[in-house]
């Protein structure tokens, strides 16, 4: 067991979790400060602050991470709670970008990739004595880096998949699969719990969701399963939220709730509509694994949409207005 499920597990999930940070943190240096300067900039409408926190959880592909800096700016008096409510929303829709691209099936491209843009990130370390002083030439040199290296952890991310989908195999000959569908025939709730429970465990619902993806690919949960443990998966996320806003301000606390009644709401609201979510993402995608994550698109565009209207209401735009 250890062997075969374990350790396929726990080093899948590594080199996943690794891509993601990498790629994170290549995004952020690339375009980070430029992000964030718009984030205090256009955040006065909540539809606005939707939109921005879309595109900047799309470019950094951490949604964790933009509700913890946002936690950290309204703890630190420099944006006002009302002006969060969009980026909340924002973020759950741009976080979609990470889902879409695994459910794309590129994991057989996943190490050329890594190979291809680990190279040319090594290339831009050689030192350039004459025109790395060229201030034009050294803004290009500090691009390709960024990006080369954001691609490498995207690779990983696919490496990462592709490990983890070896234990299926194993699982499914010590029944242990069998067990868990039929639990979860009886009740879907299985499903939500476990990808909760799973999420809030190691902090990231992408890695909850490419696994629960990658088990799909391969018939080993069936799609409506799946698509309960990406509902899960979002209440899950909502722990790092809760952790960054202990010891905070009372706003601070306000973001770390208001994330946590969209996506708990959210996942109550379609709990009951999963075959009609099932039927839906069935129509864009004839692959387990694209039917999932288009589920978990259909899931945060819609619940982001219908919960954009109650950041409008006054008594919302007049919680903790006063900065310093």
């Amino acid at each position: 067991m250890i062997t075969h499920i374990l350790l396929p597990m726990l080093v899948g999930l590594g080199i996943f979790l690794t891509g993601m940070k990498v790629m994170e943190l290549a995004l952020h240096q690339w375009a980070g400060s430029y992000l964030t300067g718009l984030v205090e900039r256009f955040t006065r409408t909540p539809l606005r602050g939707m939109l921005i926190g879309t595109g900047v959880t799309a470019a950094l592909q951490s949604s964790s991470a933009i509700t913890v800096i946002t936690i950290g700016l309204v703890n630190a008096r420099i944006m006002t709670f009302p002006k969060t409510l969009g980026i909340i929303l924002g973020s759950n829709i741009g976080t979609c970008i990470t889902t879409e691209l695994i459910g794309l099936n590129l994991t057989k491209l996943a190490f050329p990739l890594l190979l291809a843009s680990s190279s040319v990130w090594l290339s831009t370390l050689f030192p350039w004595p004459i025109v790395s002083r060229r201030m034009r030439f050294h803004r290009m040199l500090h691009h390709i880096r960024s990006l080369s290296l954001a691609v490498s952890g995207f690779a990983s991310v696919m490496l990462g998949v592709e490990v983890m989908q070896t234990i299926v195999p194993a699982l499914q000959s010590r029944g242990l699969f069998g067990w868990f569908v039929e639990h979860a025939q009886r009740s879907i709730l299985w499903g939500v719990i476990a990808g909760a429970v799973l999420t809030a465990i190691i902090h990231s619902s992408a890695a909850t969701i490419a696994m629960t993806m990658g088990l799909a690919a391969v018939d080993a949960i069936p799609v409506e399963l799946g698509i309960a443990i990406v509902l899960g998966a979002n209440v899950g996320t909502c722990a790092t939220a809760l952790l960054a806003a202990v010891g905070g301000s009372k706003n601070g606390q306000f973001v770390a709730w208001s994330h946590i009644a969209l996506n708990v709401g959210g996942a109550l609201l379609f709990l009951p509509l999963l075959p009609l979510l099932h039927e839906s993402s069935a129509l864009l995608a004839a692959n387990p694994s694209g039917q999932i994550a288009h589920a978990q698109t259909i899931f945060n565009v819609v619940c982001s949409i219908i919960a954009l209207p109650v950041c409008y209401l006054p008594v919302l735009r007049r919680i903790g207005t006063k900065t310093v």
